[in-house]
């Protein structure tokens, strides 16, 4: 037996606490009724229904993309610009990106149908590291690179500590490598112009240590067995 909103979520239909207010909101049936939080059904014997459409439990997909430039990390765009998911077709399954990557930053993307995963993944408490090589505007020295690793001041909060490497300057740039485990929206870029090096180019080096070596812009894989124990032992799922 398994509860409702956990099956929902390895069902890629949504994160736990999506599913419970999908239940609380009625819009879940189990065998004709409405579901209530925690009810526990036989996923081989029981027929779950979200908005009224039976659903089953898919097999789990693991995927790394090498995210091109000028594609949005969303599953469709009412302005018609191509998605990550045109990058992925041929997938047998509905797959979804694990977090965003802004529309001009390249890199290793993660998509999954599963739910779970991809909500702890995401999570803060589980501060899993990405790791960002950045292009910015001017010199950097030692204070700016000491101020990203103690935490900026942005407007929505201080960032958390980084890490930081300064790999190379040149007359009016500097190429960094940046680990952040926070996810908020355009965070690497804030942080750099906020010590006074606007962000020239971005790309993703990895997320939760998986990098898309080997792939061209628009290429990906599935992920190895090994690769997925570490993710699920990461975010304690095992």
């Amino acid at each position: 037996m398994l509860r409702l909103q956990k099956y929902l979520a390895e069902c890629g239909i949504a994160s736990r606490r999506a599913a419970e207010r999908l239940i609380s909101e009625g819009r879940v049936s189990v065998n004709g009724s409405p579901a209530t939080l925690g009810l526990t059904i036989s996923p081989d014997t029981d027929c779950v229904a979200v908005d009224g459409k039976p659903i089953a439990k898919d097999t789990k997909i693991y995927i790394v993309l090498n995210k091109p430039r000028d594609v949005v990390t969303t599953a469709s765009d009412t302005h018609g610009r191509k998605t990550v998911l045109d990058c992925v077709k041929g997938v047998k399954a509905r797959v979804y990106p694990v977090g965003r990557l802004d529309m001009d930053v390249q890199g290793a993307l993660l998509l999954t149908n599963d739910g779970e995963l991809s909500h702890r993944l995401l999570h803060p408490s589980n501060e899993v590291w990405k790791v960002y090589r950045a292009w910015v505007r001017g010199v950097m020295q030692p204070d700016a690179m000491h101020r990203l690793e103690a935490g900026v001041e942005l407007e929505d909060g201080p960032t958390a500590p980084a890490r930081v490497r300064i790999l190379k300057t040149e007359p009016n740039a500097s190429l960094l490598e940046l680990q952040i485990h926070e996810g908020r929206k355009r965070e690497v870029k804030r942080m750099c112009a906020a010590v006074g090096h606007p962000v020239k180019s971005l790309l993703r080096e990895s997320f939760a240590t998986i990098r898309a070596d080997g792939l061209r812009p628009g290429e990906w894989r599935y992920l190895s067995q090994e690769e997925i124990r570490h993710l699920r032992a990461l975010t304690q799922l095992d």
